[in-house]
């Protein structure tokens, strides 16, 4: 399997790191995290300068708005940007990275003309609605309704981890339509507008202070069928749409930074058994780096292999032993919280082993999936 990119990925590369040093010295400063205006702002101004340089929805199909752009250009791109430190998706990875590329799969043509370019402009930020206090990684036992009324469906609910919720104008939810069938095929996927009447949003306080994702609660909210994405009672398949984009190459950025944060872990490092420790975790990551260039290798083939559905499992489980590592390092330093970037990314890590599928339930996924073994009993 090749591994290494073309001459022709190179010049993209090239051109890419040329964009990227004419527009990064003109960025104002990052607001505060909790400054949600300023951090709206700044994240959609970047999306902005990136449609208007042409790297907006880059994978996207170029009749939607996109660049065509294969999947190691994506790669490239995720790669530099994050070498230049330039800012990431932000508030409204929900629309850029899971639900423009769903509608794109699985939207009508109203849906695709009425939110695509927003998205891709930084005009319309999205969060998702999919988790609830009853419902997390077994995520088809959600309960939130959606009865029919005419032309509307009636929702009443409620869902929990909703990024960006509170300054979202959009959300991709899922919703109980048929309560009497099997709980995977009762399910529909709905476009919800944030704005209408009977949603309340309560922002949710993390260990870190920070207030990115929110409760959601929904109270007799019309929302017209046409909102619904894919026929009634076809939202799980629908749903691993968006999931199959949720995952592919979430932890891209992630993975390059973690490589980074080795190296600057090592300058302060002086036990030579944290620093074993430490090569061990780099070597982690950089087998997690090479795992997911063969896995983009493979689909440019048309041959996704398993390495998909192992990314996110070991890559969740090694950051958080690197970042035990780290406050191990620290020692007494590792104490105080306030500007202490590798306590907060400790803090932060504990959540990635539950986020978007817990450790367990992707260990019974690859099981199964993978290795063929028989089905937990249910």
């Amino acid at each position: 399997m090749e591994l290494r990119y073309t001459e022709a990925e190179e010049v993209f590369r090239a051109a890419l790191r040329e964009w990227l040093n004419s527009e990064l010295p003109g960025m104002a400063p990052q607001p505060h995290r909790e400054d949600w205006v300023a951090r709206r702002k700044w994240d959609t101004d970047w999306q902005r300068r990136l449609f208007d340089g042409g790297y907006a929805g880059l994978n996207w199909p170029k009749e939607f708005g996109g660049q065509g752009a294969t999947p190691t250009e994506q790669l490239i791109f995720f790669e530099e940007t994050t070498k230049a430190q330039a800012p990431y998706v932000g508030v409204n990875f929900v629309g850029t990275l899971h639900a423009g590329p769903t509608l794109i799969e699985e939207g009508t043509d109203a849906q695709k003309a009425a939110h695509l370019s927003k998205i891709l402009r930084g005009d319309e930020v999205w969060c998702q609605g999919f988790s609830e206090p009853g419902a997390g990684s077994d995520l088809a036992s959600l309960r939130t309704r959606a009865d029919r009324d005419g032309d509307d469906y009636v929702l009443n609910g409620q869902k929990i981890w909703c990024s960006f919720a509170h300054i979202a104008d959009v959300g991709e939810f899922l919703v109980r339509t048929d309560p009497d069938a099997p709980k995977h095929r009762g399910i529909s996927w709905l476009v919800l507008p944030m704005d209408l009447a009977g949603i309340e949003i309560r922002p949710i306080k993390t260990v870190l202070g920070s207030s990115e994702f929110c409760e959601v609660f929904l109270t007799d909210v019309r929302v017209p069928v046409s909102q619904r994405v894919g026929a009634e009672n076809d939202g799980w398949r629908v749903t691993n749409v968006t999931l199959k984009y949720e995952r592919g190459t979430a932890f891209v950025s992630e993975l390059i930074d973690s490589l980074r944060l080795c190296a600057d872990v090592a300058a302060i490092a002086s036990d030579a058994a944290h620093l074993r420790e430490l090569g061990r975790c780099y070597a982690d990551f950089a087998g997690l780096w090479s795992l997911t260039k063969r896995n983009v290798s493979q689909t440019s083939r048309g041959t996704p292999g398993a390495g998909g559905m192992v990314i996110k499992l070991a890559y969740s489980e090694a950051r958080q032993r690197f970042g035990e590592l780290c406050l191990r390092i620290l020692d007494r330093e590792g104490l105080y919280l306030d500007g202490n970037e590798l306590v907060e990314e400790r803090l932060r890590t504990m959540s990635l082993t539950i986020a978007a599928g817990a450790s367990q339930i992707q260990r019974n996924i690859i099981s199964e999936r993978v290795l063929g073994l028989p089905r937990e009993p249910r």
